[in-house]
């Protein structure tokens, strides 16, 4: 077995563990079905138990629990209870599109108190959102920071068209050196009508939102470096529902 295999592997096998664990301490037993509910929100404790890797791991099982319809049980009237209780303690951030395809919480199967979202159409970040991944990290402990960008993004299709609507057209310029560093995809097309190129430009654009959250945030580029948290981008195709990291 190759080395990235063993890692995959490892990190799978990581994520169900944590999983378990988790669910242990945050579940009653159904009395109509016997399966497990979660009731219980994230506890300090059992996110100081999440490293990095294991948040990411616990995030691609939990997407692929969405995929194939089988999430998780939760109570989560029970888990507002908790989390209101006792504070919350999310393991790990989403910054993702305003689409209504894209809620973290649903397509990587998460319930009350395990995520931190900033939602903005294009999933840019500003300095307002990199505050907030700032206090999300280095304050509330969370383990991963998530760019999430998806197919068909309207936000890209303004940009590729370069769209000139009131407050939008300052944010599909945020979006524009993207476009400009994508090359041509399926053809010359580079409008929103080639969508293979979209969602290249898409895809472009989480790669460089990943590069611009540790170049614009001195907090968050440290954490990386000394591995208390990692910044990594994520693509959901919401034609299927499956998010491709990378």
């Amino acid at each position: 077995m190759n080395t990235k295999k063993k890692t995959a592997k490892s990190l799978s096998f990581l994520a169900s563990l944590t999983a378990a664990l988790l669910i242990s301490a945050c579940a009653t037993q159904s009395p109509t079905t016997g399966r497990p509910v979660i009731d219980v929100a994230m506890t300090q404790a059992m996110q100081s138990k999440i490293s990095p890797d294991a948040a990411i791991a616990m995030l691609k099982e939990g997407n692929q629990r969405f995929v194939s319809s089988s999430m998780l049980k939760r109570d989560l009237p029970g888990q507002v209870k908790t989390s209101g209780r006792d504070g919350q303690f999310p393991f790990a951030s989403i910054v993702s599109c305003i689409d209504s395809r894209s809620e973290p919480a649903l397509v990587f199967d998460q319930g009350i108190g395990d995520l931190f979202t900033a939602r903005v159409a294009g999933n840019i970040v500003n300095e307002d959102i990199l505050g907030s991944l700032e206090y999300a990290a280095k304050v509330a402990g969370s383990k991963v920071i998530i760019i999430l960008g998806h197919s068909h993004c309207g936000a890209v299709k303004g940009a590729c068209d370069n769209a000139n609507l009131g407050n939008l057209t300052q944010l599909v310029a945020k979006i524009m050196p993207a476009v400009k560093a994508t090359p041509d995809n399926h053809g010359s097309d580079r409008s929103s009508k080639n969508h293979h190129f979209v969602d290249a430009v898409a895809e472009m654009n989480v790669k460089m939102t990943v590069k611009a959250v540790t170049e614009k945030s001195v907090v968050l580029k440290e954490m990386a470096d000394k591995g208390q948290i990692k910044i990594v981008g994520a693509m959901l195709d919401v034609e299927t529902g499956k998010i491709d990291f990378y």
